[in-house]
């Protein structure tokens, strides 16, 4: 099974916005800390189709935001998407079209691409979420390990990525169940599923199931 750990491998972006940063980026992490100075980059040269609602924090056509949902910026909002009641955006968040940020959902430094869905109490922090994939309710993305120490990407071999902070990274159409925990630096590869109530630390390879940590199968 193909661990794939590559931004290429793992996205397939063609949100207009978004394409440069993702293509200019060998691996998805190094995508984390340009995400602010990319943000004013896109405000600099102008966001066409997006409106301003509040210092920078900007949004496309159609996107609804309860008026109990609390965005910071800078923040970039894809058109089509739907902010519930209760989410908590803290900046540096770019998002595609048409996701999904749900009630009590807490996201800071991190990209969604399209049609992701966050939709019950998720915390995605310093993470990338691949086109349609979606966390359910209560999974999360932690990013800070205990020691307070970088984080190591565990493959085949060892990814020192020189950053403390890195969350989950779900390649497109990922599903993680409800109730998982992504510890620091988690890859899930495209189309593989996540079973409720796992812990996950490492890479997972694409197109599987994963059942435990430690029992993952080929999905037919």
């Amino acid at each position: 099974m193909n661990k794939c750990i590559k931004t290429q491998e793992l996205f397939d972006c063609e949100t207009p916005y978004l394409k440069e940063l993702f293509l200019e980026s060998e691996y998805p992490w190094e995508i984390l800390p340009k995400i602010k100075g990319y943000i004013k980059k896109l405000i600099d040269e102008g966001l066409e189709g997006f409106t301003e609602i509040k210092e920078n924090v900007f949004v496309g056509e159609n996107v609804k935001i309860s008026p109990t949902a609390t965005i910071e910026g800078p923040t970039i909002i894809g058109e089509g998407t739907e902010i519930r009641p209760g989410a908590y955006i803290r900046g540096n968040v770019i998002t595609g079209k048409n996701c999904v940020i749900g009630n009590s959902t807490e996201l800071k430094s991190s990209i969604l691409l399209d049609k992701v869905q966050v939709p019950h109490y998720n915390y995605v922090g310093d993470s990338i979420l691949g086109n349609h994939a979606h966390m359910g309710a209560g999974a999360v993305c932690s990013n800070l390990k205990a020691d307070g120490k970088n984080v190591v990407i565990h493959s085949d071999e060892d990814y020192e990525t020189g950053l403390r902070k890195i969350g989950g990274i779900l390649g497109d159409n990922a599903d993680v169940g409800c109730g998982c925990v992504l510890n620091p630096g988690t890859v899930i590869g495209k189309a593989t599923s996540v079973y409720p109530l796992t812990a996950l630390r490492g890479v997972y390879p694409e197109n599987s199931i994963v059942k435990q940590a430690d029992n993952i199968v080929e999905r037919k």
